[in-house]
């Protein structure tokens, strides 16, 4: 494990430097920007699920006092398709344009957009246009039934086999496995919820567009737009200075984005379009609904001889967006006969999209729980099991790990849990009058960069500025840039100035797979090295600088302070006091760093691993259950920010939490509606149903991912749970749910 220096800011419990202009109420989201003559837009939504728009009555609500217009096809102006490019540039969802065609594929797409001077003149509006419709007969029926896609699938991502890992026989090897398992998993529709609502507002100087958007990717996004209205890159602009959380569903524009910037082109004037928490459930993604048949054979013993993986999801009409529940099958265990294959059911749906820990998750909920329903089956201890198919490279391609102590993960949770104590007969461990239920899971996630560039400066009052285009969505990515920049610098923390979240900085990386954090060190080292190496020739070239006459290379920068290597920081020299001298406001320098994610020939298996073990207490007398307890352990690289990576950690927890007891969304089969499209219907995890959760970082570094060896953490956390914790009630119940979420109906048998 790493040892942390008595000076580095790296590794330490650090306080997010943007905390307290948050809790002050001086950060500045999305929709709290104001502009003058400033107007309002509210979308105008299909109320069908299948169909054609007939015509639309816009009289009346082009009559209402305050309103400025009434868009739709034939008046909002020339809106291109983007299509997606190398490198998850010009990536978007749903890539069909608003208003392209009178075809209805979802209930709640857009159909119209009133602008008014206020946001309730323009609802008003947009209450009072009247559509008509030739209506068809939808498809949003809970069952999924692959469809006839071709065996190559090409998706945003690019292509995917339909059979997209395969080796050995791993039918013959089942049909002749002494112990066998056949089960079928399905996880529900989820919808992201951030507290933020989606919002955009735009604005037209010319032929310059300027957008506030609430945004996982601001580079992304300015490519998305320029390609949607025609516009060379340098003449589009994107914002997001904080987001209040996205989970994947802000990662690639929606078509309110373009809707907004659209209705500002037409009327001269700034465009304010706030997403309703109603049209969250529709227009702006969610997690797809998976059915996973999962086959394992295994020797009595408890050694796998087969894995068949064999998933379908549904997907929007128009969409190719792929729920990757395969991801980590290949790898995860040893076994020499292994399938992982998928289907796509198209429905009268919104686009499908990632959401945290998108196709590992709901993929690991059923690897995982078929894992320990195969170790029931063998009598056997399901963390036994696990290190007893614990590979030694990964059998997909050949390929050591750059690192793995995923058996580490293990023994230390087991340890940390008390899990020897457990007894694993159904109902046998009591406590205060209520009965306990002991699961466990294994978790992984993928591991790489972004490609990402920076720059740092270093300036004549001392302080440091670091820049880079990626954007903090609430992980704490403005305080590891700070930390980062403290590190080459030895500026404290205060007296350094972190700037993200505009597409005018140099180009960072999504704020997705979490990769933004192991992407930007590079960048942001070389940068300060850099600006360092230019202070340095200042340092010996200045008239009257102590260091004339030395060698840039006999000179060090520690702790603010210039000194020559040989005498040692005692005698160093401020930068801000050289600076002045050379009458130099500031010294900055570059870096960048290439994508190493996804990329061909890779000479390491990359990823992070982790467990979960999980308590819950259940109450048979009143059908009271509730998770009481969970330790987690994580293998996932050097940890830069103990603090911020325990609270990534935790809230992943709390969301599978969510996964496993309480979300779905859930689709009228009449009229493809969500039923339950707003938070009072649509359960989510509160304080009240989140336990104390102890999280051990093993702290690895993994060098192949970047000097500091730094992986990201934000989505491995809810990898896994949901499969310890239905592994829990089944222990407290003897009841085993392989639909999520667990109902109590489930359990009154």
């Amino acid at each position: 494990m790493t040892e942390t220096s008595t000076t580095s800011p790296i590794g330490r419990d650090t306080p997010r430097v943007d905390g307290p202009r948050k809790v002050t109420g001086l950060a500045q989201y999305t929709s709290d920007f104001l502009f003058p003559g400033m107007l309002y837009g509210v979308p105008v939504e299909a109320t069908i699920a299948n169909g054609k728009l007939l015509a639309l009555d816009t009289v009346a609500a082009e009559k209402m006092p305050g309103v400025r217009a009434v868009f739709h096809r034939a008046n909002i102006g020339r809106i291109f398709r983007s299509t997606p490019a190398p490198g998850f540039d010009r990536v978007c969802e749903e890539r069909r344009p608003p208003f392209e065609d009178d075809v209805i594929q979802y209930y709640g797409q857009y159909i119209a957009l009133a602008v008014a001077d206020t946001f309730e003149a323009a609802k008003a509006a947009a209450d009072a246009v009247r559509a008509t419709y030739a209506k068809e007969k939808s498809n949003v029926e809970a069952r999924l039934e692959a469809g006839h896609d071709p065996d190559v699938v090409f998706t945003t991502y690019g292509p995917v086999p339909r059979e997209q890992s395969k080796r050995g026989d791993p039918e013959g090897a089942f049909a002749s496995a002494p112990v066998k398992l056949d089960e079928t998993y399905v996880t529900p529709a989820e919808t992201h919820n951030p507290l933020e609502l989606h919002a955009t507002t735009a604005i037209w100087d010319g032929t310059m567009l300027t957008l506030y958007d609430s945004t996982q990717g601001v580079v992304n996004a300015r490519s998305v737009l320029a390609q949607m209205f025609g516009l060379p890159k340098e003449n589009v602009r994107v914002i997001s200075k904080f987001l209040g959380s996205g989970f994947g569903g802000k990662l690639y524009p929606w078509t309110h984005v373009p809707l907004a910037a659209a209705a500002a082109r037409q009327l001269g004037k700034p465009v304010k379009l706030v997403v309703s928490r109603k049209m969250m459930f529709q227009s702006v993604g969610h997690r797809a609904r998976t059915q996973q048949r999962m086959r394992l054979g295994a020797t009595r013993e408890g050694k796998l001889v087969s894995l068949m993986h064999d998933y379908v999801y549904h997907m929007s009409m128009l969409g190719d967006y792929h729920e990757d529940c395969g991801e980590a099958t290949p790898f995860h265990y040893s076994v020499p006969n292994l399938r992982a294959s998928f289907g796509r059911a198209r429905r009268n749906i919104g686009a499908t999209a990632d959401m945290r820990g998108p196709g590992a998750v709901p993929g690991l909920y059923a690897t995982e729980s078929a894992m320990n329903e195969l170790a029931d089956n063998l009598k056997m201890d399901p963390v036994q099991l696990r290190l007893l198919n614990e590979p030694r490279l990964d059998e997909s391609n050949g390929l050591l790990f750059s690192s793995r102590h995923y058996v580490e993960c293990l023994n230390v949770g087991a340890e940390k849990f008390g899990w020897a104590k457990r007894n694993p007969a159904i109902g046998s461990m009591k406590r205060d009058g209520l009965t306990l239920g002991w699961g466990m899971a294994g978790a992984a996630w993928i591991a790489g960069r972004f490609e990402a560039a920076a720059n740092v400066q270093l300036r004549d009052d001392g302080t440091v500025r670091v820049a880079c285009a990626t954007q903090d969505i609430g992980t704490g990515t403005y305080t590891i840039l700070a930390q980062l920049a403290s590190e080459k610098t030895g500026v404290p923390l205060d007296n350094i100035e972190v700037e993200l979240g505009d597409s005018a900085l140099p180009d960072g990386p999504i704020s997705g797979g979490s990769l933004a954090t192991s992407s930007v060190i590079p960048a942001v080292f070389k940068a300060a090295d850099q600006a360092i190496a230019s202070l340095l020739i200042i340092a010996v070239t200045t008239p009257g600088s102590p260091f004339l006459g030395h060698k840039p290379d006999d000179l060090a920068l520690e702790g603010g302070r210039i000194f020559v290597k040989a005498e040692g920081p005692g005698k160093g020299v401020p930068f801000g006091d050289l600076l002045r001298r050379a009458n130099a406001r500031l010294v900055t320098g570059s870096g960048s760093a290439e994508m190493t994610a996804f990329a061909p020939n890779p000479k390491f298996s990359k990823h992070s691993f982790g467990c979960h073990f999980v308590e819950v207490t259940w109450q048979a007398e009143i059908a009271r259950l509730r998770v009481s307890r969970v330790v987690t352990v994580m293998d996932a690289g050097r940890i830069l920010n103990p603090l911020t990576g325990r609270n990534q950690i935790q809230g992943a927890v709390v969301m599978g939490i969510g996964m496993a007891l309480f979300e779905e969304t859930i689709y009228d089969p009449q009229n493809g509606a969500p039923i339950n499209s707003n938070l009072a219907d649509y359960m989510v995890t509160v304080n009240a149903d989140a336990p104390p959760i102890d999280v051990t970082f093993l702290d690895y570094p993994d060098k192949e991912i970047n000097e500091l060896g730094a992986r990201g953490i934000g989505e491995i956390g809810l990898a896994g749970i949901a499969a310890a914790i239905t592994d829990a009630v089944h222990h407290a119940t003897g009841v085993r749910v392989r639909e999520l979420p667990v109902r109590i109906e489930n359990l009154l048998v």
